[in-house]
């Protein structure tokens, strides 16, 4: 959730505030913007998401985030905080990797009233430019409905599926039902 803006900074000064800063902000091109809490659905469901995906990787050469690890989109000069990230990258993973992600296969977003103009809008353009990604996906937190933008040889899709479907990742190979995803939330 963005709330207020902070004054203006460089990119450097970000990340090196940002690395010891109590709560977590957004960066695009030399505005920080504060995060706010998430709700206990929204968690639940980024969670889920995480856990399932968690579970389907093991073993494979990928790595996975939830939260606290930054995405950044260096053609909008912006870093993000995505729900769930997933990165098989060797220079994401390895020992000189930085604080966050540059080579993202699979952003994950549990919309909120407050974040879903930015998801849907400033998020999914900026994501969209990473050479890397394979899918975006939305999560409605009000009701079962998950949209699964990907990129194909011809250009973006959009996917969407509600109760009682199965969430095809295939960034991933993970197929998902709705049922287990929106476990434990109450919808």
């Amino acid at each position: 959730m963005r709330q207020a803006s902070i004054s203006p900074c460089s990119e450097a000064d970000y990340l090196g505030n940002e690395r010891d800063a109590p709560d977590k902000h957004e960066y695009v091109a030399g505005e920080v913007f504060a995060m706010a809490g998430a709700s206990k659905r929204q968690g639940t469901l980024a969670l889920n998401a995480a856990i399932s995906l968690r579970q389907h990787l093991r073993g494979q050469p990928c790595g996975l985030w939830m939260a606290d690890m930054k995405v950044r989109v260096r053609a909008d000069s912006a870093y993000y905080y995505p729900d769930v990230g997933v990165t098989c990258d060797p220079a994401d993973l390895g020992p000189a990797a930085q604080d966050f992600l540059e080579a993202p296969k699979l952003v994950v977003e549990v919309l909120s009233d407050t974040t879903e103009p930015v998801d849907r809008r400033e998020k999914l353009l900026s994501y969209r430019r990473l050479p890397s990604l394979h899918e975006y996906v939305l999560i409605d937190q009000n009701k079962p409905w998950v949209e699964v933008f990907r990129r194909t040889p011809a250009g973006w899709t959009q996917d969407i599926y509600e109760a009682g479907e199965v969430v095809r990742l295939e960034s991933v190979g993970l197929a998902l039902s709705m049922a287990e995803l929106y476990a434990d939330t109450g919808l």
